[in-house]
Protein backbone atom coordinates (compact mmCIF):
# COMPACT_ATOMS: atom_id res chain seq x y z
CA UNK A 1 0.00 0.00 0.00
CA UNK A 2 1.03 3.45 -0.99
CA UNK A 3 0.49 7.28 -0.31
CA UNK A 4 -0.68 8.22 -3.79
CA UNK A 5 -2.77 11.37 -4.27
CA UNK A 6 -3.42 14.49 -2.55
CA UNK A 7 -6.69 16.62 -2.38
CA UNK A 8 -6.47 19.88 -0.10
CA UNK A 9 -9.87 21.63 0.41
CA UNK A 10 -9.93 25.25 2.46
CA UNK A 11 -13.60 25.51 4.17
CA UNK A 12 -14.80 28.59 5.78
CA UNK A 13 -17.09 27.69 8.59
CA UNK A 14 -19.77 30.02 8.40
CA UNK A 15 -21.21 31.47 11.33
CA UNK A 16 -20.62 32.28 13.98
CA UNK A 17 -17.47 31.12 12.89
CA UNK A 18 -15.89 29.52 15.87
CA UNK A 19 -12.64 27.88 14.91
CA UNK A 20 -10.51 30.37 12.91
CA UNK A 21 -11.46 31.85 9.61
CA UNK A 22 -10.64 28.67 7.58
CA UNK A 23 -9.92 25.33 8.04
CA UNK A 24 -7.31 23.60 5.93
CA UNK A 25 -8.59 19.79 5.17
CA UNK A 26 -6.33 17.67 3.45
CA UNK A 27 -7.89 14.12 2.35
CA UNK A 28 -5.58 11.44 0.94
CA UNK A 29 -5.65 8.19 -1.11
CA UNK A 30 -3.72 5.02 -1.63
CA UNK A 31 -3.21 3.06 -4.39
CA UNK A 32 -5.52 0.84 -2.76
CA UNK A 33 -8.30 3.10 -2.83
CA UNK A 34 -8.30 3.68 1.08
CA UNK A 35 -8.55 7.52 2.02
CA UNK A 36 -7.71 9.34 4.89
CA UNK A 37 -8.24 12.79 6.41
CA UNK A 38 -6.10 14.98 8.02
CA UNK A 39 -6.67 18.90 9.16
CA UNK A 40 -3.62 21.58 9.14
CA UNK A 41 -3.63 23.75 11.88
CA UNK A 42 -0.81 26.51 10.23
CA UNK A 43 -1.59 29.55 9.39
CA UNK A 44 1.77 31.61 9.49
CA UNK A 45 0.42 32.36 5.94
CA UNK A 46 -2.27 32.35 3.54
CA UNK A 47 -4.43 29.75 2.59
CA UNK A 48 -3.01 29.72 -1.20
CA UNK A 49 0.48 29.41 0.43
CA UNK A 50 -0.25 27.33 2.68
CA UNK A 51 -1.65 24.84 -0.14
CA UNK A 52 1.58 24.64 -2.04
CA UNK A 53 3.70 23.87 1.35
CA UNK A 54 1.43 20.85 1.74
CA UNK A 55 1.66 19.92 -2.00
CA UNK A 56 5.37 20.06 -1.29
CA UNK A 57 5.83 18.23 2.06
CA UNK A 58 3.54 15.44 0.36
CA UNK A 59 4.87 15.21 -3.07
CA UNK A 60 8.37 14.99 -1.33
CA UNK A 61 8.36 13.26 1.43
CA UNK A 62 5.46 10.83 1.68
CA UNK A 63 3.95 10.52 -1.65
CA UNK A 64 4.92 6.62 -3.31
CA UNK A 65 5.50 5.85 0.46
CA UNK A 66 3.70 3.05 2.57
CA UNK A 67 1.60 4.78 4.97
CA UNK A 68 3.12 2.42 7.83
CA UNK A 69 6.45 4.47 7.90
CA UNK A 70 5.19 7.09 9.64
CA UNK A 71 8.91 7.86 11.25
CA UNK A 72 10.71 7.51 8.23
CA UNK A 73 8.44 10.47 6.50
CA UNK A 74 8.27 12.51 10.02
CA UNK A 75 12.59 12.63 10.18
CA UNK A 76 12.36 13.34 5.97
CA UNK A 77 10.26 16.36 7.00
CA UNK A 78 11.83 17.36 9.77
CA UNK A 79 15.24 17.08 8.19
CA UNK A 80 14.50 18.84 4.94
CA UNK A 81 16.47 21.44 3.28
CA UNK A 82 19.49 20.54 5.88
CA UNK A 83 17.17 21.82 9.27
CA UNK A 84 16.59 19.38 11.52
CA UNK A 85 15.00 22.07 13.96
CA UNK A 86 11.36 23.20 14.49
CA UNK A 87 9.70 24.44 11.48
CA UNK A 88 6.22 26.12 12.10
CA UNK A 89 4.79 25.98 8.77
CA UNK A 90 6.62 22.78 7.39
CA UNK A 91 5.27 20.98 10.06
CA UNK A 92 1.95 22.66 9.78
CA UNK A 93 2.12 20.53 6.53
CA UNK A 94 3.54 17.34 7.96
CA UNK A 95 0.55 17.24 10.79
CA UNK A 96 -2.24 17.45 8.90
CA UNK A 97 -0.91 14.58 6.31
CA UNK A 98 -0.17 12.27 9.01
CA UNK A 99 -2.69 12.01 10.59
CA UNK A 100 -4.72 11.38 7.65
CA UNK A 101 -1.80 8.15 6.95
CA UNK A 102 -3.45 7.03 10.57
CA UNK A 103 -6.71 7.63 9.18
CA UNK A 104 -6.12 5.20 6.43
CA UNK A 105 -4.35 2.19 8.66
CA UNK A 106 -7.28 2.15 10.80
CA UNK A 107 -9.08 1.88 8.25
CA UNK A 108 -6.71 -1.13 6.64
CA UNK A 109 -6.90 -2.78 9.35
CA UNK A 110 -10.64 -2.15 10.41
CA UNK A 111 -9.32 -0.68 13.96
CA UNK A 112 -9.54 3.04 15.57
CA UNK A 113 -6.18 5.40 15.43
CA UNK A 114 -5.75 4.62 19.31
CA UNK A 115 -5.71 0.59 18.97
CA UNK A 116 -2.91 1.22 16.36
CA UNK A 117 -0.46 3.48 19.51
CA UNK A 118 -0.76 1.88 22.28
CA UNK A 119 -4.90 0.70 22.69
CA UNK A 120 -7.68 2.36 24.95
CA UNK A 121 -6.92 3.16 28.13
CA UNK A 122 -9.60 6.00 28.25
CA UNK A 123 -13.26 5.22 27.19
CA UNK A 124 -14.25 8.74 27.84
CA UNK A 125 -12.48 12.14 27.85
CA UNK A 126 -13.09 15.41 29.64
CA UNK A 127 -14.16 18.24 27.72
CA UNK A 128 -13.95 21.76 28.05
CA UNK A 129 -15.01 24.56 26.07
CA UNK A 130 -14.79 28.48 25.53
CA UNK A 131 -17.43 30.97 26.80
CA UNK A 132 -18.73 31.90 23.25
CA UNK A 133 -21.51 33.69 23.07
CA UNK A 134 -25.52 32.65 22.48
CA UNK A 135 -27.74 34.43 19.64
CA UNK A 136 -29.35 36.79 22.23
CA UNK A 137 -26.35 38.45 23.24
CA UNK A 138 -24.99 41.59 21.63
CA UNK A 139 -22.05 41.80 20.41
CA UNK A 140 -19.21 43.71 20.80
CA UNK A 141 -20.61 44.12 24.49
CA UNK A 142 -20.40 40.17 25.37
CA UNK A 143 -16.94 40.23 25.55
CA UNK A 144 -16.57 42.59 28.54
CA UNK A 145 -19.47 41.40 30.19
CA UNK A 146 -19.11 39.09 33.60
CA UNK A 147 -22.56 38.84 33.53
CA UNK A 148 -23.25 37.48 30.04
CA UNK A 149 -20.29 35.19 30.51
CA UNK A 150 -21.67 33.87 33.36
CA UNK A 151 -25.09 33.31 31.71
CA UNK A 152 -22.88 30.95 29.11
CA UNK A 153 -20.95 29.52 31.73
CA UNK A 154 -24.28 28.51 33.66
CA UNK A 155 -25.75 26.76 30.29
CA UNK A 156 -23.16 24.87 29.48
CA UNK A 157 -22.26 23.42 33.27
CA UNK A 158 -26.44 22.37 33.44
CA UNK A 159 -25.52 20.41 29.65
CA UNK A 160 -22.29 19.17 32.36
CA UNK A 161 -19.43 20.52 31.46
CA UNK A 162 -16.86 20.60 34.45
CA UNK A 163 -14.38 22.93 32.67
CA UNK A 164 -15.09 26.48 31.18
CA UNK A 165 -12.38 28.98 29.54
CA UNK A 166 -12.65 32.54 28.64
CA UNK A 167 -9.88 35.43 28.38
CA UNK A 168 -11.17 38.39 29.58
CA UNK A 169 -7.52 40.22 29.97
CA UNK A 170 -7.54 42.40 26.88
CA UNK A 171 -6.18 41.43 23.10
CA UNK A 172 -2.71 40.19 21.74
CA UNK A 173 -0.64 42.56 19.99
CA UNK A 174 2.08 42.22 17.68
CA UNK A 175 4.26 43.86 20.22
CA UNK A 176 6.45 42.56 22.52
CA UNK A 177 4.77 41.73 26.11
CA UNK A 178 2.98 44.31 27.62
CA UNK A 179 1.57 45.43 31.47
CA UNK A 180 -1.56 44.61 31.67
CA UNK A 181 -4.02 47.84 32.46
CA UNK A 182 -5.76 48.41 35.57
CA UNK A 183 -9.01 48.08 33.94
CA UNK A 184 -7.80 45.01 32.76
CA UNK A 185 -7.15 43.29 36.09
CA UNK A 186 -10.30 44.49 37.66
CA UNK A 187 -12.04 43.07 34.29
CA UNK A 188 -10.28 39.85 35.00
CA UNK A 189 -11.09 39.46 38.61
CA UNK A 190 -14.90 40.58 37.75
CA UNK A 191 -15.17 37.84 35.52
CA UNK A 192 -13.74 34.93 37.55
CA UNK A 193 -15.66 36.44 40.74
CA UNK A 194 -18.85 36.84 38.65
CA UNK A 195 -18.35 32.61 37.03
CA UNK A 196 -17.34 31.28 40.27
CA UNK A 197 -20.50 32.63 42.12
CA UNK A 198 -22.39 31.51 38.85
CA UNK A 199 -21.10 27.94 38.80
CA UNK A 200 -19.83 27.81 42.31
CA UNK A 201 -17.60 24.16 42.64
CA UNK A 202 -19.14 22.45 39.29
CA UNK A 203 -17.04 23.83 36.97
CA UNK A 204 -13.17 24.83 36.92
CA UNK A 205 -11.86 27.77 35.53
CA UNK A 206 -9.49 28.10 32.66
CA UNK A 207 -8.30 31.84 32.30
CA UNK A 208 -6.32 32.34 29.20
CA UNK A 209 -4.51 34.52 27.64
CA UNK A 210 -2.37 35.00 24.67
CA UNK A 211 1.19 35.75 25.25
CA UNK A 212 0.53 38.95 25.50
CA UNK A 213 2.25 39.99 28.66
CA UNK A 214 5.54 40.55 30.28
CA UNK A 215 7.08 38.71 32.95
CA UNK A 216 6.13 40.93 35.40
CA UNK A 217 2.92 41.78 33.81
CA UNK A 218 1.84 38.23 33.81
CA UNK A 219 2.63 37.73 37.20
CA UNK A 220 0.67 41.09 38.26
CA UNK A 221 -2.22 39.65 36.67
CA UNK A 222 -1.34 35.89 38.07
CA UNK A 223 -1.30 36.71 41.61
CA UNK A 224 -4.61 38.99 40.89
CA UNK A 225 -6.37 36.18 40.19
CA UNK A 226 -4.93 33.39 43.06
CA UNK A 227 -7.66 33.23 45.14
CA UNK A 228 -10.33 32.11 42.57
CA UNK A 229 -7.94 28.92 42.50
CA UNK A 230 -8.39 28.53 38.20
CA UNK A 231 -7.17 25.84 36.72
CA UNK A 232 -4.78 26.77 34.65
CA UNK A 233 -2.98 30.02 33.38
CA UNK A 234 -2.79 29.88 29.95
CA UNK A 235 0.51 31.17 27.89
CA UNK A 236 0.40 34.45 30.26
CA UNK A 237 3.72 35.27 28.09
CA UNK A 238 4.66 35.06 24.73
CA UNK A 239 5.67 31.01 24.03
CA UNK A 240 8.93 31.54 23.00
CA UNK A 241 10.49 33.21 26.34
CA UNK A 242 10.36 29.48 27.85
CA UNK A 243 12.96 30.45 31.19
CA UNK A 244 11.10 33.89 31.29
CA UNK A 245 7.37 31.92 31.62
CA UNK A 246 9.54 29.56 34.39
CA UNK A 247 9.56 32.38 36.38
CA UNK A 248 6.14 33.14 36.17
CA UNK A 249 5.18 29.85 36.97
CA UNK A 250 7.32 29.92 40.37
CA UNK A 251 5.65 33.46 40.98
CA UNK A 252 1.93 32.45 40.33
CA UNK A 253 0.10 29.68 42.23
CA UNK A 254 -2.18 28.85 39.36
CA UNK A 255 -0.60 26.06 36.91
CA UNK A 256 0.82 26.85 33.79
CA UNK A 257 -0.57 25.82 30.55
CA UNK A 258 1.11 26.56 27.04
CA UNK A 259 1.66 24.52 23.92
CA UNK A 260 -1.02 25.50 21.23
CA UNK A 261 1.93 27.40 19.12
CA UNK A 262 4.58 25.00 19.55
CA UNK A 263 6.09 22.37 17.51
CA UNK A 264 7.67 18.85 17.50
CA UNK A 265 8.49 17.42 21.34
CA UNK A 266 11.95 19.76 20.67
CA UNK A 267 10.09 22.81 21.46
CA UNK A 268 7.73 20.85 24.42
CA UNK A 269 10.89 19.52 25.92
CA UNK A 270 12.33 22.97 26.45
CA UNK A 271 8.99 23.86 28.41
CA UNK A 272 9.40 20.92 30.38
CA UNK A 273 12.89 20.71 31.10
CA UNK A 274 12.23 24.55 32.68
CA UNK A 275 9.28 23.98 34.52
CA UNK A 276 7.68 26.54 32.17
CA UNK A 277 4.37 25.15 32.90
CA UNK A 278 3.13 21.68 33.94
CA UNK A 279 0.04 21.77 31.35
CA UNK A 280 0.85 21.11 27.42
CA UNK A 281 -1.40 21.75 25.19
CA UNK A 282 -0.38 20.66 21.59
CA UNK A 283 -2.59 21.53 18.59
CA UNK A 284 -2.03 18.11 16.54
CA UNK A 285 -2.83 19.80 13.38
CA UNK A 286 0.82 21.45 13.94
CA UNK A 287 2.96 19.88 16.57
CA UNK A 288 3.88 16.82 14.34
CA UNK A 289 0.92 15.10 14.26
CA UNK A 290 -0.69 11.99 16.34
CA UNK A 291 2.93 9.81 16.85
CA UNK A 292 4.77 12.86 17.27
CA UNK A 293 2.50 14.36 20.00
CA UNK A 294 1.99 10.81 21.82
CA UNK A 295 6.12 11.42 21.70
CA UNK A 296 5.12 14.69 23.67
CA UNK A 297 2.76 13.48 25.94
CA UNK A 298 5.69 10.35 27.09
CA UNK A 299 7.92 13.40 27.66
CA UNK A 300 5.29 15.15 30.03
CA UNK A 301 4.49 11.85 31.91
CA UNK A 302 8.31 11.80 32.87
CA UNK A 303 7.86 15.51 34.41
CA UNK A 304 4.13 14.57 36.08
CA UNK A 305 2.49 17.10 33.47
CA UNK A 306 -0.83 16.82 32.09
CA UNK A 307 -1.82 16.80 28.31
CA UNK A 308 -5.22 19.15 27.52
CA UNK A 309 -5.03 18.86 23.80
CA UNK A 310 -5.70 22.58 22.26
CA UNK A 311 -8.28 23.11 19.62
CA UNK A 312 -8.80 26.51 18.07
CA UNK A 313 -10.07 24.46 14.07
CA UNK A 314 -12.53 22.08 12.70
CA UNK A 315 -13.21 18.55 13.74
CA UNK A 316 -10.80 16.94 12.06
CA UNK A 317 -8.04 17.76 14.18
CA UNK A 318 -10.99 17.02 17.31
CA UNK A 319 -11.14 13.77 16.04
CA UNK A 320 -7.10 13.36 16.20
CA UNK A 321 -7.14 14.64 19.63
CA UNK A 322 -9.26 12.18 21.32
CA UNK A 323 -7.87 9.36 19.51
CA UNK A 324 -4.32 10.04 21.11
CA UNK A 325 -5.94 11.36 23.89
CA UNK A 326 -8.02 7.66 24.74
CA UNK A 327 -4.70 6.13 25.03
CA UNK A 328 -2.90 8.71 27.64
CA UNK A 329 -2.12 8.10 31.98
CA UNK A 330 -1.86 11.84 31.44
CA UNK A 331 -4.46 13.42 29.70
CA UNK A 332 -6.25 16.06 31.71
CA UNK A 333 -8.64 17.66 29.32
CA UNK A 334 -9.89 18.12 25.44
CA UNK A 335 -11.15 20.99 23.95
CA UNK A 336 -14.02 21.28 22.20
CA UNK A 337 -16.21 23.24 19.45
CA UNK A 338 -19.50 23.05 19.22
CA UNK A 339 -21.30 24.68 16.33
CA UNK A 340 -23.92 23.18 14.00
CA UNK A 341 -20.93 23.51 11.47
CA UNK A 342 -18.44 21.43 13.72
CA UNK A 343 -21.20 18.58 13.83
CA UNK A 344 -22.55 18.58 10.52
CA UNK A 345 -18.73 17.64 8.92
CA UNK A 346 -18.62 15.27 10.47
CA UNK A 347 -21.97 13.70 10.14
CA UNK A 348 -22.21 13.63 13.66
CA UNK A 349 -19.76 10.62 14.68
CA UNK A 350 -18.17 12.52 17.91
CA UNK A 351 -20.66 13.60 20.40
CA UNK A 352 -19.93 14.81 23.92
CA UNK A 353 -22.07 13.64 26.43
CA UNK A 354 -22.71 15.07 29.89
CA UNK A 355 -19.42 16.81 29.93
CA UNK A 356 -17.35 13.87 28.18
CA UNK A 357 -16.36 13.00 24.75
CA UNK A 358 -16.95 9.00 24.17
CA UNK A 359 -13.70 7.77 22.14
CA UNK A 360 -15.29 6.44 18.98
CA UNK A 361 -14.65 2.68 18.00
CA UNK A 362 -15.13 2.98 14.37
CA UNK A 363 -12.27 2.48 12.37
CA UNK A 364 -9.42 5.05 11.91
CA UNK A 365 -10.44 8.80 12.96
CA UNK A 366 -14.17 7.69 13.43
CA UNK A 367 -15.90 9.96 11.80
CA UNK A 368 -17.38 10.07 8.50
CA UNK A 369 -16.39 13.56 6.96
CA UNK A 370 -19.07 15.52 4.56
CA UNK A 371 -17.01 16.57 2.06
CA UNK A 372 -19.14 17.69 -0.20
CA UNK A 373 -20.76 20.36 3.13
CA UNK A 374 -16.91 21.00 3.15
CA UNK A 375 -16.40 21.88 -0.42
CA UNK A 376 -19.58 24.07 -0.47
CA UNK A 377 -17.85 26.65 2.05
CA UNK A 378 -14.21 27.60 0.07
CA UNK A 379 -12.81 30.35 1.79
CA UNK A 380 -12.74 33.42 -0.09
CA UNK A 381 -11.74 35.92 2.25
CA UNK A 382 -7.77 37.54 2.85
CA UNK A 383 -7.37 37.44 6.19
CA UNK A 384 -5.21 34.56 7.98
CA UNK A 385 -6.92 31.78 10.35
CA UNK A 386 -6.21 34.20 13.31
CA UNK A 387 -4.81 37.83 13.55
CA UNK A 388 -2.94 40.05 16.01
CA UNK A 389 -3.93 43.69 17.05
CA UNK A 390 -1.44 46.23 15.83
CA UNK A 391 -2.25 49.24 18.15
CA UNK A 392 -0.98 48.74 21.82
CA UNK A 393 -3.78 48.54 23.99
CA UNK A 394 -5.07 50.97 26.06
CA UNK A 395 -4.50 52.34 29.51
CA UNK A 396 -7.53 54.86 29.87
CA UNK A 397 -10.47 52.51 29.30
CA UNK A 398 -10.70 48.88 29.17
CA UNK A 399 -9.75 46.64 26.37
CA UNK A 400 -11.91 45.35 24.16
CA UNK A 401 -10.79 41.63 23.13
CA UNK A 402 -13.24 39.89 20.71
CA UNK A 403 -12.40 36.31 20.75
CA UNK A 404 -10.60 34.69 17.78
CA UNK A 405 -12.22 35.22 14.30
CA UNK A 406 -14.69 38.06 13.65
CA UNK A 407 -18.43 36.71 14.14
CA UNK A 408 -19.93 36.14 11.51
CA UNK A 409 -23.54 38.09 9.93
CA UNK A 410 -25.69 35.64 11.89
CA UNK A 411 -29.04 37.02 10.59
Amino acid sequence: MKLQDLDIIVTAPPAPGWGGRYWILVKVTTDTGITGWGECYASSVGPNAMTAVIKDVFERHMQDENPENIELMFRRAYSSGFTQRPDLTVMGAFSGLEIACWDILGKDRDRPVHALIGGRLNDKIRAYTYLYPQKHHPLPDFWASAEMAADVAISLVNQGYTALKFDPAGPYTIRSGHMPSLHDIETSIAFCQTIRDAVGPNADLLFGTHGQFSTGGAIRMGQALERFSPLWYEEPIPPDAVAEMAKVASAVRIPVATGERLTTKAEFATVLRAGAATILQPALGRSGGIWETKKIATLAEVYNAQVAPHLYAGPIEWAANIQLAATLPNILMAETIETPFHDALIKSSITIENGYIPVPAAPGLGIDVDEALARAHPYTDTGLHLEMQSDPISYHAPNLFAGGAPVKDQS
